[in-house]
């Protein structure tokens, strides 16, 4: 395993506090993760959120690793396995100031029980070819794809060597990357600039900054370029998040991001354009994926069958 570079080489002056509570990830339900604080601590999570929320208590919790990289806030958390709650067992990786979950892995199962399931199912769809995984974070989707499809080849993009490092240490990417030499590609750079020899297969787009989606995602011009990338008969599934995102700018509803994000999108692939809604009014997240509804019955022959229900979630853009 790669030993992983001290967090002074990473540090800039910042104030931790001396334990973090708001956990939000995207799952497939409507109840957030968050952490129930340690009696008589302060913390930032309103009354209504925590009443809301499934918690963990921060006991149930281990920091692994935090500080702070050039470009992100990093924590890795460790869940017990003897905590009640579907995370258990696992850990997280969290890139922002709010605490949203950008990559989870387990130890001992594949699946996730987040959105990131959802990407899982592309494969089936999309032609021969690489998929580009835009926002690799610590490679769980990256995971997904190698362990379910032998043939799926993925070339993965990530904007902070910071995080590349903490997934080899912390989440098995090392393990991952020699189990699967020739099918993994980790690139340290834009994800935007992101290309591939004769286009990509597939591409799954998971692009967040300070708790929020890039705002290069809010304009066309991005989509068309993304668009262009793509081999004949590829697809991009995307990460369009929702009101269950918070953002560290907290005049920045996540809810209207999505709808900015996905009218950007119709923009380009008009009405070629599927939605899937994750959760509930109160705590919606939404995936995105373009060209013609696929032949349901096709796609889900393709899948395993924990995959399966996902294909029968998705509805026209208008629909």
């Amino acid at each position: 395993m790669t030993s992983i570079p001290s967090p002074l080489s990473y540090l800039v002056s910042i104030s931790v506090p001396p334990i973090f509570f708001p956990v939000r990830p995207t799952p497939t339900t409507a109840s957030g993760l968050r952490l129930i604080p340690r009696k008589g601590h302060r913390h930032s999570v309103s009354a209504a959120a925590a009443a809301r929320d499934d918690g963990i208590p921060a006991n149930d919790v281990k920091t692994l690793a935090r500080f702070k990289s050039r470009h992100n806030y990093i924590r890795v958390l460790e869940v017990s396995r003897r905590c009640d709650h579907p995370f258990a067992g696992s850990r997280l990786l969290l890139l922002d100031s709010p605490g949203n979950i950008h990559s989870i892995s387990f130890l001992l199962k594949p699946l996730t029980s987040t959105y990131l399931d959802v990407f899982a199912t592309l494969p089936p769809i999309i032609p021969p070819g690489p998929i580009g995984v835009l926002g690799f974070g610590a490679g769980s989707a990256a995971r997904l794809l190698l362990e379910l499809y032998p043939r799926a080849v993925v070339q993965g993009w990530e904007l902070d060597l910071a995080v590349i490092d903490v997934a080899r240490e912390y989440f098995g990417l090392s393990r991952l990357e020699s189990d699967h030499q020739g099918r993994i590609f980790v690139h340290i750079g834009d994800a935007l600039k992101a290309s591939a020899r004769d286009g990509f297969a597939g591409v799954l787009v998971d692009l967040f900054s300070k708790g929020r989606l890039v705002p290069e995602l809010q304009d066309p011009r991005t989509w068309e370029r993304l668009r262009k990338g793509l081999r004949r008969g590829g697809r991009l599934m995307v990460n369009v998040g929702g009101s269950c995102v918070e953002a560290e700018d907290k005049n920045r509803d996540g809810r209207a991001i999505m709808e900015e994000t996905l009218e950007a999108m119709r923009e380009v692939f008009g009405e070629e354009l599927q939605v899937l809604r994750l959760g509930n009014r109160e705590d919606d997240s939404s995936l995105a994926l373009t060209g013609r509804m696929p032949d349901l019955d096709a796609w889900k022959a393709g899948l395993p069958k924990s995959l399966r229900c996902y294909a029968d979630m998705w509805r026209p853009i208008g629909g």
